[in-house]
């Protein structure tokens, strides 16, 4: 699909991650691992100075640098002994970025770490042309950043809760962006029936009793549970698409609802699921165990 809609870039986090992809992109960025012997097409991250001299000759290496989240990257002052010791360990820069801390939110954070990366790339491109170095790719840009920006104004933009439709929507923030509107969840979470029973009134369901049945009601139990990312914390508490409730504890392996249905959709906007368990969307997407079968639809 990636070559389809003519997605050239990946990025992941681990060498193992772009092993599995490598064919499919003319680049992988590797955001947080280091091997002694590197994909031809992968560019791996520079975090810090001292990690340089773990990276083999030879190695496509970015670096990253801290514009204020203080998370990972090299300070704007490291930058040119960041090139010094790349070159020093034989390695090929290829480019340069950062990461936004609170493009999502009402911050002057935002409009601070801008300014800083436009200070870092003008320093960049001033070390790449003493170094003789032809070309670096510069981002910024992840999907909150993008839709904030409301235009790709680097190299590339480093999509991912974009890709699935689910970034949480801020019309303040977002106002600039009339793309961002157009955007709708993609992945559906689905369930198969285990059984069904008619649970009594009076009755209680599920682990510790914690749901209680005010009349007689039909009750399905589904084979997803926190072992399967289904988060445990919405328990009691999300209605899926169809108007169906969650009743008692979700499970380790199966959940129970108010519906009798052969299959069920728990939800199809993995935003609304993570208001249910009190977290964001991204942690419900990334929740998901890589066993549970994809469609395509």
């Amino acid at each position: 699909m990636a070559q389809e809609y003519g997605i050239k870039n990946a990025v992941v986090r681990t060498h193992q991650e772009a092993l599995h992809v490598s064919e499919f992109f003319e680049t992988i960025l590797v955001l947080a691992d280091i091997s002694l012997t590197p994909i031809k097409n992968a560019n791996y991250t520079i975090n810090a100075l001292a990690s340089i001299k773990h990276f083999s000759a030879g190695t496509n290496v970015e670096i990253k640098t801290d514009t204020g989240m203080h998370r990972n990257g090299v300070k704007i002052e490291e930058l040119e002994e960041a090139f010094l010791l790349c070159k020093k360990q034989g390695l090929h820069v290829k480019g340069v970025f950062t990461h936004h801390a609170s493009a999502d939110e009402l911050s002057s954070e935002w409009f601070v770490q801008e300014q800083n990366f436009k200070d870092i790339k003008e320093k960049a491109l001033e070390i790449a042309q003493k170094e003789g170095i032809n070309k670096l790719r510069f981002h910024s840009q992840n999907s909150a950043a993008l839709f904030r920006a409301g235009e790709c104004s680097h190299d590339m933009a480093r999509v991912g809760i974009a890709i699935y439709g689910c970034l949480e929507q801020n019309e303040v923030i977002y106002q600039s962006s009339n793309s961002h509107d157009a955007l709708k969840p993609v992945l559906s979470l689905w369930a198969s029936r285990i059984s069904s029973r008619i649970l009594k009134a009076k009755e209680r369901i599920g682990y510790g009793g914690t749901y209680t049945a005010s009349e007689d009601m039909q009750v399905g139990n589904y084979d997803l549970g926190y072992a399967d990312g289904l988060l445990r914390s919405a328990s009691n508490k999300h209605v899926t698409p169809k108007g169906y409730k969650i009743l008692g504890r979700i499970s380790m392996d199966n959940v129970n609802l108010n519906c009798d249905e052969e299959e069920i959709c728990i939800f199809d906007d993995a935003n609304s699921y993570a208001q249910s368990a009190g977290t964001i969307g991204y942690e419900v997407l990334t929740s998901m165990r890589e066993y549970i079968t994809r469609r395509i639809g």
